[in-house]
Formats: C-alpha cells, structure tokens, sequence
C-alpha cells in the first residue's frame, strides 16, 4: 500500500472532505441553475407557436427618469421602435433638473403612444421611483406592464413580443435578462460576469420552482396582479427593492415564467468606475435583508460553497502530500472548464459575447465583495434609488 494512503493525517481527511463537499455542492448548483436556463429556453422555443397580431395583448411600457436627458435622447427612440400592433410608453419624468422634460416632450409631440407624466420636487416618499411605477400602472391603458429603465435599449424590435411570448395564461410575471454593454477593461469583465451569474441564478432558480428576484431593466407582469397584490405598499418606505424586493414576496414557482432568448434582452451602459459599481451593489443588496428567509438561505449557499471550495484548495496545495494536491488539482480543473463552457453558452444564448478564462478571477474575488458589502450595509445610507 503506498505511503501516502497510510500517513494521511485526521487534518488531510477534513481538509478533502470539505473540498469534496463544496465540490459536489457546485456541480449540483451549476446543473440545477445555470445549466437549466439554456435547456428551458431551447425547449420553450421548440414549443412556441405563432400569434397572429390581432391576437397579441396590448402592452404598456413603463420607464422612470431623473436626469436622463442624455440616455432619453439616445435610448427612448428604441422602445417606440418596436415591432409589436399595440403598445404605449408611459415616462414618469421623477422631478429632472436637466432637460429631460424638453426631450420627451419634443418625442411626444411626434408619437402618440408616448404619455407624459411626473413626480413634483416636493413630493415626501421613501422611493419615488416606486411612486412613479405605481402612478404609471395606474395610468396604463393595456394589462400587461413590462418595465424598463430610461437608460436600457432592446437588443431587437422584437423585445416586446419575445417577453409577451412567454406569459401563459396562469402566470403573472415574466422575468427577463438586462444586460450590460460589451466594452474593454477588467472592470467590464467584472460586471458584465457578476451581471450574467446573477442573471442566469435568478431565471434558473425561478425555472427549477424557486423564484426570489427579478430586475427592473427587464420585467413584465399583470395590471391586476400588480394592484391585487398590493403593489410596492409594503416597500414604499425602501428607496431600492421596486424590482427584486417586490418579485421576492409575490412570485411563486405557479404564476412565475422565464425568457431568455436574444430578442428579450435589454442593455445598458454600466457603471464607468469601480466606485459607482461598488455604490450600485450596495444599493442592490441593501434590499436582501428583507428577502423571504428561504431566499436568503439558498442566496447565502453558493458563495459560502464557493469560499469553502477554494479555502479548502488552498490550504490542501499548502499542507497535503502531493498526491492528494493532484486530486484537489483535478477537482479545480473539473470546475473552471465546466464553469468555462456553462457559462459561455448561456452568455451566446443571450447574446452577451464571450466569457475569458482571466475574467474567472473575479469568481474569487466577487463573494469576498459581496460578503463586504452585506456585512457594513447597515452603517451606510443608501443614495436616491
């Protein structure tokens, strides 16, 4: 019997036991997850038939803007562009000190399925952007809601239709992809990564029967369910959470669906540095502690796996005989090539270009960040939503 398998040590045996564990725990949350969420999409597509124009339900868009003049002019064109027979854009101008109010009205004057309306500087509520939404809702003429921000342009004219197509006649809400715009530089690399796991963790969890968030970028659900379930009254008093927090308490595994084809992605441009990121996520996930406890236990398991894997490899590099270094070797190389070809053929279905084995290094670094900033949310003040 070799040496190594005799003098392995009580330390050598824990060491590999949680490796092993962590190991399995990411191989089950990558093809439970991730890899659910290209499957669904290519059976939903299978299965999806054709609807005559006469029978597409009406659509109202909502957009809020605060001192969107630049985005307004660039990206608003592209929503009244849409190839779809019956829509509307509802823009809630949320008290702009620009000249947002010029360039919608400008837009408005030429199409009249633009409508105008807005939020006073005076007006005393925890979230105007939530206020905004909610007068929009009330305002829309058409059943279906799909929302989106002032600076997110459609990747086609079919975005509206591609969302449309997945709302069955017993869900509510369909949880879209917002994605961020391709450009050079590790902190796009970094975004645009953090951007495309948490997409494809939330629609695969909502696929698998375990729906927790959504993004406003990208989202659509029903009037009256909006209304009946009591809309943002619950989080009024919250400057974020108009889109996670609210899917978090009223989507169920039942009246919740997913689309993730090229056509219904959005995009935006991100965030120019690291400071106004690390401001956003801080934002984001300032909302999480109100998340439902379930949500945030199967949130909270993937980056703890994730820590203990590569704390457990580590340390087996440093202290473990080298065979045992091979094995964790091996377990390493299993993860990142299948991480590698997962997540490069959902960033293909999306339409999100491609993921480079250098950018796997904020695989690392991101739950140390995410922890952070969870941990000192509580001594900062969020900013404006």
């Amino acid at each position: 019997m070799n040496s190594w398998l005799v003098d392995i040590s009580l330390l050598d045996i824990c060491l590999l036991s949680v490796l092993g564990a962590a190991f399995l725990f990411q191989l089950y949350f990558y093809c439970r997850y991730i890899l659910s969420v290209p499957i669904h999409e290519h059976m939903r597509q299978k299965h999806l038939s054709a609807q005559k124009d006469e029978d597409l339900p009406g659509v109202s868009i909502l957009v809020c803007a605060h001192n969107e003049q630049v985005n307004i002019s660039s990206y608003l064109h592209t929503l009244l562009g849409q190839d779809y027979p019956r829509f509307e854009v509802i823009v809630v101008n949320d008290s702009s000190e620009d000249r947002t109010q010029a360039v919608l009205d400008a837009y408005a004057q030429s199409d009249p399925r633009l409508h105008l309306t807005f939020i006073p500087k005076d007006a005393r509520v925890g979230s105007n952007k939530k206020l905004g939404l909610t007068l929009a809702a009330k305002a829309a003429q058409y059943e279906l809601l799909l929302l989106t921000d002032a600076d997110c342009r459609p990747m086609s004219r079919q975005w509206i239709r591609s969302m449309v197509s997945g709302l069955q006649p017993d869900k509510d809400i369909v949880l879209g992809y917002g994605g961020y715009f391709v450009a050079h530089g590790p902190l796009n690399g970094m975004i645009r990564l953090d951007t495309l796991f948490n997409g494809l963790h939330y629609m695969g969890a909502a696929i698998t029967s375990r729906p927790y968030m959504g993004v406003g970028r990208n989202l659509l659900y029903r009037k009256e369910f909006f209304f009946s379930s009591g809309g943002f009254t619950a989080q009024m008093n919250k400057r974020a959470g108009d889109d996670d927090l609210f899917i978090n308490h009223v989507a169920t595994h039942r009246n919740t669906a997913v689309v993730a084809c090229k056509s219904s992605v959005t995009w935006s441009p991100m965030k120019k540095s690291f400071r106004e990121w690390f401001m956003q996520k801080r934002r984001h996930l300032g909302v999480s502690t109100d998340y439902r406890t379930l949500s945030k236990l199967h949130l909270l398991s993937e980056p703890l796996s994730r820590g203990l894997f590569y704390a457990a490899l580590i340390l087996t590099a440093i202290l473990c005989p080298l065979p045992w270094v091979g094995v964790a070797m091996a377990l390493f190389a299993i993860r990142l090539i299948g991480q590698f070809v997962l997540l490069n053929t959902a960033s293909r279905m999306l339409g999100q270009g491609h993921i480079t084995v250098p950018m796997m290094v904020w695989d690392i670094l991101l739950p140390l960040l995410t922890l952070y900033i969870m941990l000192t949310n509580k001594l900062y003040k969020t900013n404006r939503w």
